[in-house]
């Protein structure tokens, strides 16, 4: 289906999707322990080896040039090690559900970077779509997580710090794509650098006990596992296809996805208001989608 990877409108679906999965899943993990840097380090380590055999396997060009590995170093931290370790270690405290709010809390962040950054504005339907959905996130966070069970403050404020990297990564991207570059193998190289950072801070922090915990949840390692290494190529291809404003929308399908698997499937209750908020979200991810699909593919 050579349309699915040329369509900005459905590599936003998909990913976004992939993406929310990683909150409950997430949450089973720190449901057995498991710190969260720990968690985010598995996650990019898995990444590397799953999609680095892939490569492997068809015998395909790796560069290591310097422009490379200074792109695999910044994407590392502000899209991965950092982002990645602060939902983990949340999603006790928040729940899944509300955790996934902070990635739709992007979109406002990396337009205002993508605009100061002389990148390309979005169109009226995009601006809309992302107006709505940051609307639909406020809602949901108005109605501070699970009933009986109020999120503190001070995780919320951490949880801030999520967006912020995240857009700073969205647009890094983008102005330092290494020319002609293979998406995968961008995937592969960042991955790489944020497991190895990751895992060295955490042999510090963290006694070994603690770091072995993962081993004891062998199912939800290789399903975190198997989310990482479908979703990452498509990732890295919608910012290809798509730039960093529509990349930054992910969050708005992966807040409603976080959300959704959190009340149906982990038995998370909200009150009416985040539910009206998913709502929300809703309508701005599909403002998003009828204004990519106005859009020439290529």
């Amino acid at each position: 289906m050579p349309w699915l990877f040329n369509s900005p409108a459905a590599l936003l679906i998909i990913v976004g999707a992939l993406l929310g999965a990683n909150f409950p899943i997430g949450k089973l993990a720190s449901g057995a322990g498991v710190p969260g840097l720990v968690w985010a380090a598995l996650l990019s380590i898995s990444a590397t080896i799953t999609l680095g055999a892939y490569l492997l396997s068809r015998r395909q060009r790796m560069p290591l040039d310097a422009q490379h590995i200074r792109y695999f170093a910044v994407t590392a931290l502000t899209a991965y090690a950092v982002p990645n370790t602060l939902v983990f270690a949340a999603i006790p405290h928040l729940g899944s559900g509300l955790t996934s709010i902070f990635y739709a809390l992007s979109p406002i962040f990396t337009l205002a970077l993508s605009v100061l950054a002389g990148l390309r504005k979005p169109r009226p339907f995009e601006l809309a779509g992302i107006a709505v959905g940051f609307a639909g996130a406020i809602m949901v966070v108005s109605g501070r997580g699970e009933i009986g069970n109020p999120a503190d403050l001070i995780w919320l404020a951490a949880g801030a710090l999520v967006p912020v990297s995240l857009a700073f990564g969205n647009v890094y991207r983008t102005l330092d794509w290494p020319k002609d570059a293979d998406p995968v193998w961008l995937a592969v190289g960042s991955h790489a650098m944020a497991g190895t950072i990751l895992t060295i801070i955490g042999l510090f922090a963290y006694a070994p006990d603690e770091i072995a915990r993962a081993a004891s949840i062998p199912g939800v390692v290789l399903l975190q596992a198997l989310a990482s290494s479908l979703m990452l190529p498509l990732f890295f291809r919608l910012q290809h296809v798509g730039g960093p404003v529509t990349l930054s929308q992910i969050g708005i399908v992966a807040a409603a996805v976080g959300v959704g698997i959190g009340a149906f499937v982990l038995g998370e209750r909200y009150a009416f208001v985040v539910w009206a908020g998913v709502a929300v979200i809703a309508v701005g991810v599909s403002l998003t989608v009828v204004s990519r699909l106005r859009e020439p593919q290529i």
